[in-house]
């Protein structure tokens, strides 16, 4: 039969993951760090992925595909349940880490941070730390993976932190300001290697290019183990 269905660009998705929690009939998966429909029976042509999507990567299109079958999804959302429950994101998937004790010689460590505040959504466009700083931009989580983020990372950056996943918000317009009207040295992203902190690299690169600057800049990966990933 010949019904609207969504589409993705694979050109224009980041790897996010958000379309794939705003799925409801788990429809949408991350296929080697790209959203993909999984099978035409499962999406139901409503859209709720439609307006999530922050590169506008996802669209409706008339084609032939198999009817929309509820009891399918219902099965796959049943079989799913508990494993991942926000359809299918390896970002929210429970896992135990298992380490060995620290010593009880351990040596304190020192906050490196010379900033506040340090959420995107509420540092300022101009401040004083800004001129001649070397930027770091964090997802939130990479602190609490990485054990030396405050020396390897923190220490001698200005600090802007955030989630593309839980604020749900595109962060270019707002780093393209900080850029713009700030004298940046550089600027070092780090992210975890699950696919929604693509989000936070794609706007970075995206606030890059807008600014209209050349800056030189990195991106370092973290794995879920709290070790560098090539």
């Amino acid at each position: 039969m010949k019904r609207r269905i969504i589409e993705i660009d694979e050109e224009k998705c980041t790897g996010c993951g958000i379309c794939a929690d705003a799925c409801h009939e788990g429809a949408i998966g991350m296929v080697d760090g790209k959203a993909k429909l999984l099978r035409d029976d499962y999406c139901d042509g409503l859209g709720d992925c439609l307006p999530t999507c922050p590169t506008g990567a996802i669209r409706f299109v008339e084609r032939e595909a198999a009817a929309y079958d509820e009891a399918a999804v219902k099965a796959n959302m049943a079989k799913k349940k508990g494993a991942c429950p926000s359809g299918g994101c390896p970002g929210t998937v429970s896992q135990t880490i298992h380490r060995d004790p620290a010593p009880e010689t351990y040596a304190r460590s020192v906050s490196r941070l010379q900033n506040f505040p340090v959420q995107i959504k509420l540092a300022p466009v101009k401040a004083p730390y800004f001129d001649g700083a070397k930027l770091l931009i964090a997802a939130d989580c990479t602190a609490y993976a990485y054990a030396r983020f405050h020396e390897d990372f923190i220490r001698g950056k200005v600090t802007l932190v955030g989630c593309p996943k839980l604020d749900g918000v595109d962060y270019s317009e707002k780093l393209t300001q900080i850029l713009e009207n700030n004298d940046i040295q550089s600027v070092t992203v780090v992210r975890m290697i699950v696919p929604c902190c693509g989000g936070l690299e794609f706007a970075v690169k995206k606030a890059l290019q807008q600014s209209g600057k050349f800056i030189p800049w990195q991106v370092v990966t973290v794995g879920i183990d709290g070790n560098i990933s090539d």
